[in-house]
């Protein structure tokens, strides 16, 4: 970057601050498509931005309009409300276990009576006879 252009640019925008942000902003509506108002003389964006602020051919109000609106924040979309699928409501649970308020597990101490035959005998018989 010139240090001519610079220094002819803080003649119009004094505060280097202010000059970055307007200029940054320029170069990119220049590599957004937006007419050259200089000629670019093999220039990059940038320079050409600092050419145009220095020679006042460009709107440094309508940059500023620019750089605020691409510095504002797009309203973040309202979450979606997911469908909740109660799994508990149903018959069939799919993941295979019991709902506690079904009453098919056996009252405590009710295994304590039957012989160690009898306990194999019904595991047996839940697994279907697979061992």
């Amino acid at each position: 970057m010139a240090r001519v252009t610079v220094e002819d640019c803080i003649l119009k925008i004094p505060n280097r601050f202010e000059l970055v942000l307007l200029a940054a902003q320029r170069a990119r509506n220049i590599s957004r498509g937006e007419e050259l108002t200089v000629d670019r003389d093999n220039d990059k964006n940038p320079v050409v931005a600092l050419r145009e602020i220095a020679d006042e051919t460009v709107s440094l109000p309508g940059l500023e309009q620019d750089l605020v609106k691409s510095l504002l924040r797009a309203p973040e979309p309202e979450p979606v409300e997911e469908e909740v699928i109660d799994l508990i409501a149903t018959d069939e649970n799919i993941f295979g276990v019991m709902d506690v308020n079904d009453d098919v597990a056996p009252e405590a101490g009710a295994l304590d009576d039957l012989s160690a035959d009898d306990i194999e005998a019904a595991i047996a018989a839940e697994l279907g006879g697979r061992r």
